[in-house]
């Protein structure tokens, strides 16, 4: 099989450089492209020590130029920068494989993503071309797909946990969503909320009702048959990687626990990379591309408590990026992607 040549947009933030960690291992795929404005010619592994002795080459300037060649790109830029240069390469070569794991992409609705994010987008005709690269949701729509937007890491954990009540109509919410995530998923930019002094002993919720994903999760919910009716709300924990998401919904009249318990192993069975387990936690996720997910039902209240647990950085971002690339040029699924997590 020949090999995939591949570019990372933005390969010193932390996702770009997941990817790249994650690509060194992938059988039939190898980055040769990696940008980063910040550090134009200088060597990778002074930026990136931990790829010494791996990898070799100089960061190139990140414009449609430097990419063009690459079959498959992925964009690690910023919401706003990333649709520009999607835009660019798309336009160039249509057939190019092109991974957006920033927002611009997710949302279908230009206006929306005007009020979410405060700013008019770059390239809405991209929008309804663009596949929502959620594999284990919507596989089949993704198969040859050559434009993906990658999901966001909160509504991966958040649509992983509740898809099962939307699909096989045992629940509509109105669904409370709380989920807790590392500080990884701010990104690498210093900010001084995010410094150790600030962040050690430290448990917050913020964006309170404003943040961004929710729209994403809602259209999410939707297109598998729900309402999307959300409340969301995330928190920051001193924890490097990590997301867990707890959801909470209604539970109709007569559901018990075996039908709850089937209906989840009826849309997760077979799946490489989503378990059910009876109590999830990010420790035992770490480093891998899995989720894990337990559903149970309360019955003094009617309540179902779904959880899930993935790593914000692998199925969250890069792993779900490189998942949704094997699915789309037919590669075997699971190739250059750890099923186990890193624990302790």
């Amino acid at each position: 099989m020949p090999q995939v040549t591949v570019g990372i947009a933005g390969a010193t933030g932390y996702t770009g450089a997941e990817l790249l960690r994650l690509l060194l291992a992938h059988p039939h795929a190898k980055a040769t492209v990696l940008t980063s404005n910040s550090h134009v010619g200088k060597a990778v592994t002074s930026v990136l020590p931990q790829f010494a002795g791996a990898v070799s080459g100089n960061f190139a300037k990140t414009e449609a130029a430097s990419l063009r060649e690459c079959d498959v790109v992925f964009s690690c830029l910023p919401h706003g920068a990333a649709a520009q240069l999607v835009h660019q390469l798309h336009q160039a070569s249509p057939a190019q494989r092109i991974i957006d794991l920033s927002a611009d992409l997710r949302l279908k609705d230009a206006q929306l993503y005007t009020q979410w994010y405060k700013q008019p987008h770059a390239a809405p005709d991209l929008l309804s071309q663009a596949v929502y690269g959620q594999v284990e949701l919507f596989r089949p729509l993704l198969r040859g797909a050559t434009l993906i937007a990658n999901p966001g890491c909160y509504p991966t954990g958040a649509l992983l946990a509740l898809a099962p009540l939307v699909r096989l109509g045992l629940s509509d919410g109105p669904f409370i969503l709380d989920s807790k995530s590392g500080v990884s998923g701010a990104g690498k930019e210093a900010r001084e909320d995010l410094h150790f002094p600030e962040m050690h002993d430290a448990l917050r919720a913020y964006a309170i009702g404003t943040h961004r994903h929710t729209p994403e999760i809602e259209q999410g919910l939707r297109a598998l048959g729900g309402s999307g009716a959300v409340t969301f709300t995330p928190h920051l924990v001193p924890m490097s990687r990590g997301i867990l998401t707890t959801a909470y919904a209604p539970a109709p009249a007569g559901l018990t626990q075996e039908q709850l318990t089937k209906a989840y192993h009826k849309l997760y069975d077979g799946e490489p990379f989503v378990q059910l387990v009876d109590q999830p936690d990010v420790k035992n996720v770490r480093g891998s591309n899995q989720v894990h997910v337990s559903a149970t039902l309360v019955e003094r209240t009617r309540t179902i408590i779904a959880v899930s647990a993935l790593d914000n950085l692998v199925k969250g971002a890069a792993g779900q990026a490189i998942q949704g690339m094997n699915v789309a040029l037919g590669l075997p699924e699971s190739d250059g992607l750890p099923r186990s997590g890193a624990t302790p």
